[in-house]
Parts: structure tokens; C-alpha cells; sequence
């Protein structure tokens, strides 16, 4: 007769790694979930500071709105957001938890003042919709990645060099300012980064170890919220340039 101990132990493990796996990805969305909203109030206020009105309806920017869109500042405001990333990447390690969650609410704050320029462009029902068709797209690609058996992470390489030649179509047509190949980069980056949503959440619920310390296993969520961060942002933008309406 097998002995129940062995049994009833066994059993405790895998519900205390499976609580504990549940604990740390719940860590990863709260986090992420977190910096949207501060990309969203900075978004607003950037865009609120930025332009005014005028009696016919049309919108100008203000002196401070020229600063951040019409002067070199732009080219701080543009790159700062990946300084940030490569930053908090390759330091992360090495960081106090603290400081770590300071420098990535910091990033989504820059990165909601970057992100302004789009309220700006497009009315808002359409970022509005955009907005709630990446979030409804997004939860469903990484609820696949967290349940799914089959093993992703063949499409990491393809999708990593997706998203190379992505940005350097995004580059060329800096300078073409094609229509048509813009319409390709905005399907292209949608289904790009819907695929890493999927390949990130299954890497990142890998990367959980029980044994970690409650540090390493915070690091690891705000690393985690950075990723899928990055991959939200990049679908909504992308959306956006397909469906928003301009103003």
C-alpha cells in the first residue's frame, strides 16, 4: 500500500509552486497594469499643458507644447523611453527592489509624455477603441501564452527579428513617407507584438523558481510588467495607426 505521506507532501509542493507561480504573474500584471495608468494621467496632462484652444476650434501648442514637439527636446523625449529600458534591463540585477520600481514608474511616466503627441493627432474615441481592442486582444494572447502546452519559444528568434525589421521599415519610411508600406509596418507590428504578448507571458511564467527571495522574485515581476509594457504600448500604437481617425 503506497505510504500517503509521500503522497499528501508531493501534493503540498505543487499547490504551494502553484500559488506561489500565481502570486508572482498576478505581481507582473499589477505592476504593468500600474504603469499604464501613469502613462495615461501623464499622457493627458502632457496634452492638457501642451495645447490650447482656439476660438474656432482649432488647437495650437503652447510654448511648452513647442518645446516638447517643435524643438531638438523632441529627440530626448522620443529616445529617453529606451535608455530607460536598456537602463532598467541591464542594471536590474544589481538594483535595490525600491529602486527598481522607482526607475520603471519613472519610464512610464516619460513614456506617457512621449506618448501625448498620439492624444494629439487622434481624436479620442478612436484612441479610446484602439485602446480597449489592444486590451481585449492583448488579454486573450497572453492568457494563451500562461495556459497553452505547446512550447513557444521557437517563434523568440522570428519575432525578435521581426521586430528588427520592423523598426528599420519605420526608419526607411521616415524618409519615403509611403502610405502603402506604412499600412504593411502597422499590420505587421500589430501581429508582431501580439505574438511576443503570447511568447513573453510563457517565458516569463517559466522564469518563476520557487526558491527564489521575495527581492529576486519582485525584480523578476517588474522585469516581467516591462516586457508586456512594452508589448501593450507598441499594439496600441500600432492599432491606432491603423483604425484612429486624425484630427
Amino acid at each position: 500500500m503506497a505510504d500517503n505521506r509521500y503522497m499528501n507532501s508531493s501534493a503540498a509542493e505543487a499547490a504551494q509552486v502553484d500559488l506561489g507561480l500565481r502570486s508572482y504573474m498576478l505581481g507582473i500584471y499589477n505592476y504593468m497594469t500600474s504603469a499604464l495608468l501613469v502613462s495615461g494621467l501623464f499622457a493627458f496632462g502632457t496634452k492638457m499643458l501642451a495645447t490650447v484652444e482656439g476660438p474656432a476650434g482649432q488647437v495650437f501648442l503652447t510654448p511648452f507644447g513647442s518645446l516638447l514637439f517643435n524643438s531638438p527636446f523632441r529627440f530626448v523625449l522620443m529616445f529617453a523611453p529606451f535608455v530607460f529600458v536598456f537602463w532598467i534591463g541591464a542594471r536590474l540585477n544589481s538594483m535595490s527592489v525600491s529602486r527598481a520600481q522607482t526607475l520603471f514608474f519613472v519610464f512610464a511616466a516619460v513614456m506617457g509624455m512621449s506618448l501625448a503627441s498620439i492624444l494629439i493627432v487622434f481624436n479620442m474615441p478612436s484612441v479610446a477603441r484602439a485602446f480597449f481592442v489592444t486590451a481585449g486582444a492583448f488579454a486573450g494572447l497572453s492568457l494563451y501564452g500562461y495556459t497553452t502546452k505547446r512550447n513557444l519559444s521557437a517563434f523568440g528568434a522570428f519575432l525578435t527579428i521581426g521586430v528588427i525589421g520592423l523598426f528599420l521599415a519605420i526608419i526607411v519610411n521616415m524618409f519615403l513617407g509611403s502610405s502603402t508600406l506604412q499600412l504593411a509596418i502597422s499590420v505587421i507590428g500589430v501581429l508582431i507584438f501580439g505574438g511576443l504578448t503570447a511568447y513573453d507571458t510563457q517565458r516569463l511564467k517559466l522564469m518563476y523558481y520557487a526558491g527564489d527571495s521575495a527581492a529576486m522574485l519582485a525584480k523578476k515581476s517588474i522585469y516581467g510588467a516591462l516586457s508586456l509594457y512594452i508589448n501593450f504600448i507598441n499594439m496600441f500604437v500600432f492599432m491606432l495607426q491603423l483604425f484612429g481617425n486624425r484630427e
